[in-house]
């Protein structure tokens, strides 16, 4: 399927839009405009070839383009025959409550994000059962109370002010644990009817779907039963359904059915985290995953799939415990890494993990709370192992339970090839798996993966510039106009007049991912300036401390 296909059943398509293009503008040089961006080689995000003109914005929209707009503004930028595209918008992150310890959204905004979507993996910071709020609601969360609902979250959030723009998927974990509880049971019919009223009333106050993390527990204990009843109230809303898959490895074809076969079932839109092959005896299963998707877009499934530009994943230490014995609270899980019969299943699960990687040196501990653990820091397991001592099981029982089970890996088991199929398929487009993150302040103390600085100027210098795999125009509505139509985005996504002016202006012979995996919180080259609602927040490559984000919610969406 080529792009002209894909836009007669999207949102971008010209008749939905009611739009000509926007070589069709027709403006005068007397208007006063807040500002002009001139002489850039202008990017609609749909996919077609540029213009080179100017852009003009007014009042946190876009006002006009053209060929020559004039000088009649309060403030002028020369784009120098650079890329003027709309901002960059990562559909899947986990930034969620980073945004309050660095609110400008540092590592997004220097890489050309003004808009993401939080939530994602099952897992949002809300939805609390009666108990757990009861518990939680008098207790501070970096700043704030807990929410128990998103209209609360996104509240907090705007008093707070932020950098970029931000919405939230609904996560299905928090949601099955407010109503079942953290065990491997089957919900009921009256415990679904329950979640479901969750569900509903939280797209109702402006989340944009709701997302599965059925690797990890508790999403991992649900069926496809349960998996359709809340689809369906997904597309009841006609919000989205995204899907971090029950296996992305050994199983990961049968993963992709009954993902496939939940929204075929429910009628909900699907989105496909991070696709991957994972581990080198999977590697050559892409071409079947891909073909796949194809059959259900055929179909009539509404799907597309998102992954970041790296061969390593990010994942938390508790992925070396076998699923059946994850489940419960905290207390139930040192008491199992206390139990020798438990340790032993553990031990078997996690050396076939490490076997199946390639080795233990594949696997880099990703930062490390306890002081004490810093020594193991950016290290891989193999190298952790030698320091200490310890063998392969007791060092991730150590550090689980040092960490307090809060200890993230980044583990190098995919293959750039596949990715190169993956980033020229049409219903594909990148995404970072990642979060907000500033080298300054507490989060600069961690130790994240590189993606979360360089998603978007990685895709663009590898898969652009350097391998030829996308033309720039059909990279730029991979990062704009595609999210902004799975996500329903009312009036961005594109550089049309009327809509919101997040803009990024970009240099496509200079853009490149700066950041680690030692030196994660560096910025990238290449991002000259970016505006988020018009206004003006990365200046020549500094922030200008800006903080005109705003949460997408039910007046944003196109529902």
């Amino acid at each position: 399927m080529n792009r002209r296909d894909f836009l007669k059943t999207s949102l971008l398509g010209a008749a939905a839009l009611g739009i000509t293009g926007v070589t069709g503008c027709k403006v005068t040089t007397k208007q006063s405009f807040d500002v002009i961006i001139k002489n850039g080689v202008i990017y609609a995000g749909d996919g077609k070839a540029p213009i080179r003109g100017d852009i003009a914005l007014r009042d946190g929209k876009i006002a006009a383009l053209g060929k020559d707009l004039g000088t009649s503004a309060g403030t002028i930028v020369d784009a120098g025959g650079l890329a003027v595209s709309p901002g960059f918008i990562d559909i899947h992150v986990h930034t969620d409550t980073n945004l309050f310890l660095a609110p400008k959204g540092d590592s997004r905004i220097y890489q050309g994000i003004t808009s993401e979507v939080g939530g994602n993996c099952g897992y949002c910071p809300f939805v609390y059962s009666d108990e757990a709020w009861e518990g939680r609601k008098d207790r501070p969360r970096h700043g704030g109370p807990a929410w128990r609902d998103i209209d609360g979250f996104y509240q907090r959030l705007a008093d707070n002010k932020i950098g970029i723009n931000y919405c939230s998927l609904v996560g299905h974990g928090d949601v099955r644990e407010a109503v079942v509880g953290p065990y491997n049971v089957k919900a009921s019919d009256a415990d679904l009817e329950q979640m479901c009223a969750i569900l509903d009333r939280q797209l109702a106050m402006g989340a944009i779907g709701l997302s599965y993390g059925l690797e990890y527990a508790p999403g991992c204990y649900s069926d496809t039963r349960e998996m359709v009843a809340l689809n369906k109230v997904v597309a009841r809303h006609n919000a989205l359904y995204t899907i971090h898959m029950r296996n992305e490895d050994d199983h990961v074809l049968e993963a992709m059915d009954e993902a496939i076969e939940a929204a075929r079932l429910s009628g909900a839109r699907l989105e496909i985290s991070h696709l991957k092959a994972q581990n080198p005896a999977n590697f050559d299963k892409i071409d079947e995953m891909l073909g796949k998707i194809d059959r259900a877009h055929a179909e009539g499934i509404d799907i597309a799939f998102d992954r970041y530009p790296y061969t390593a994943f990010s994942t938390g230490f508790t992925s070396f415990i076998p699923i059946e014995l994850r489940d419960g609270t905290a207390e139930d899980i040192y008491r199992r890494l206390d139990d020798k019969a438990a340790c032993e299943k553990i031990r078997k699960y996690a050396y076939s993990r490490l076997e199946r990687f390639g080795g233990p040196q594949q696997v880099v501990v990703a930062g490390c709370k306890d002081p004490a653990n810093a020594v193991y820091a950016g290290k891989n397991l193999a190298e952790c192992c030698r320091l200490s001592g310890m063998d392969e099981l007791e060092m991730i029982r150590y550090l689980l339970i040092s960490e307090k089970l809060e200890v993230n890996q980044a583990t190098f088991a995919m293959k750039e090839e596949n990715l190169r199929k993956i980033y020229a398929h049409q219903l594909s487009m990148p995404a970072s798996d990642g979060s907000v993150y500033s080298p300054e302040g507490e989060l600069g103390k961690e130790l994240p993966h590189p993606r979360s600085y360089g998603t978007f100027p990685r895709f663009f210098e590898k898969f652009v510039r350097e391998d030829k795999v996308l033309d720039l125009p059909t990279a730029i509505w991979k990062c704009t106009g595609l999210p902004a139509s799975r996500i329903k985005l009312r009036e961005r996504g594109l550089l049309v007049p009327g809509y919101a002016a997040d803009i990024t202006v970009f240099d496509p012979a200079r853009i490149a991912d700066l950041a680690t995996y030692a030196r994660p919180h560096t910025f990238p080259a290449g991002i000259v300036h970016v505006f988020v609602n018009g206004v003006h927040t990365i200046k020549e490559g500094a922030h200008t401390g800006a903080l005109p984000g705003v949460i997408l919610g039910t007046d944003q969406l196109s529902r």
